[in-house]
């Protein structure tokens, strides 16, 4: 290995211990979307996932009524009721495009869709959601997606 190419390989290499952090993240990750994914899953179980604090932000809508900012583990558990209370079960879902960790940091990309039940409309939209993870557990799930198409599918009319 000629110095030039030492010095590109230094420049790019990893630093010690990201990728031992990066796995960390990246099992936490996994075992949550495991756990989402388990149509037996217990909304208390997705919650604990997360940290007994956690930063959720979403975007806040008075017409989804379970689109809010979250602080608590019981607050995760509390979304994950009041989602499953408004939406028919077996008519939603999400698909995942891409996962990219990098130390305690891991976005996830995809698709999302469901169907609020009081007025049995359809919704999709696309997703983009940030995690943190801290001692294995989610501590900031920030997650971006098409409200307006969720608000729209939870208001009656056309």
């Amino acid at each position: 290995m000629s110095s030039t190419d030492a010095q590109e390989a230094a420049e790019t290499a990893v630093p010690a211990g990201v990728e031992d952090e990066s796995a960390a993240t990246r099992a936490a990750v996994d075992a949550y979307l495991a756990t989402v994914a388990d149509p037996e899953a217990t909304p208390e179980r997705i919650a604990a996932h997360y940290a007994e604090r956690v930063d959720w932000m979403c975007a806040d809508n008075p017409v989804v009524p379970w689109l809010r900012p979250r602080a608590t583990r019981d607050d995760v558990a509390a979304h994950w009721r009041e989602l499953r209370e408004h939406t028919v079960p077996g008519a939603g879902g999400a698909s995942i495009d891409a996962l990219v960790v990098s130390g305690p940091e891991a976005v996830l990309t995809g698709h999302l869709w469901g169907t609020v039940r009081a007025t049995g409309k359809a919704f999709r939209s696309p997703f983009a959601l940030r995690f943190t993870v801290r001692d294995g557990a989610i501590v900031r799930h920030h997650v971006y997606e098409d409200s307006l198409a969720v608000a729209a599918a939870c208001t009656p009319g056309s």
